[in-house]
């Protein structure tokens, strides 16, 4: 959700703009609304909004005076306004749109849409922020899947496996979820090529051998933590065995 106030001096255009944004803008949420600038300034410090809706001729202060009251200012500003006049100073104070009263529906999603879009963008910088903690010593040791909403950072010691299913892979994970990735198996293996607890024992799975229970070696099977048995090609077994040897895993 997008946490959102509304700054305006005419109660009506307030109660307006908010039926419209519940009715017609879900992902907004109206936290607040004040009638003046000062007011406005308050409110902001105190429940920090993601978006302002701001009108611009108030009395005593007008709408641009607004970001006289902030050194840094992290909130996104649309205004709200019966005067076109304005539009350009409007957007040379960075505000990401102008909509003009009476508020029409379309330029209301519209200018929601950008904010939308900015916070995404905003999110992107967040991920890599994340991204640099995965790694240590150019060390990778979290995975970023992605997701509809975003990207899911795992760590890789909590996969289990991954089994490919077609042009999807399914991995496992040790708190018994699992997770569908819209990503062939190849993507994880040359991903973790360099990573000794990941092998690929067989075309259908790439396994964390910290996560074996049992190695059947007759059958050529293995059983995972969570008991999902895993098969060892022919040409493989012996690999697996002189990877189990050379981690010390094998007597």
């Amino acid at each position: 959700m997008i946490k959102a106030i509304i700054i305006d001096d005419e109660s009506g255009a307030r109660v307006t703009l908010r039926a419209l944004i519940e009715e017609y803008c879900t992902e907004i949420e109206i936290i607040g609304e004040c009638g003046s600038v000062p007011e406005g300034a308050m409110m902001i410090n105190k429940k920090n909004p993601d978006l302002v809706f701001l009108d611009i001729e108030m009395p005593e202060y007008n709408g641009f005076e607004l970001f006289d009251f902030f050194k840094d200012v992290s909130f996104e500003v649309i205004f709200v306004t019966a005067y076109s006049q304005y539009a350009i100073r409007a957007f040379e104070v960075s505000a990401i749109d102008y909509i003009l009263k009476p508020v029409e529906v379309d330029a209301l999603k519209n200018a929601v849409e950008k904010v939308k879009e900015k916070k995404e963008q905003a999110n992107i910088i967040q991920r890599l922020e994340l991204m640099k903690d995965a790694y240590e010593e150019n060390e990778i040791r979290k995975i970023a899947f992605p997701m509809n909403d975003g990207l899911l950072f795992t760590d890789l010691n909590d996969i289990i496996l991954f089994e490919a299913d077609r042009a999807y892979t399914q991995v496992y994970l040790k708190n018994g979820s699992k997770i569908t990735v819209s990503k062939p198996m190849r993507t994880f293996e040359e991903l973790l090529s360099d990573k000794p607890q990941f092998f690929r024992p067989h075309r259908s799975f790439l396994i964390n051998i910290n996560f074996i229970k049992k190695y059947q070696k007759g059958e050529s099977t293995l059983i995972m933590e969570n008991g999902l048995l895993v098969a060892i090609s022919r040409e493989k077994k012996q690999d697996f065995e002189e990877l189990l040897r050379s981690l010390r895993l094998s007597i």
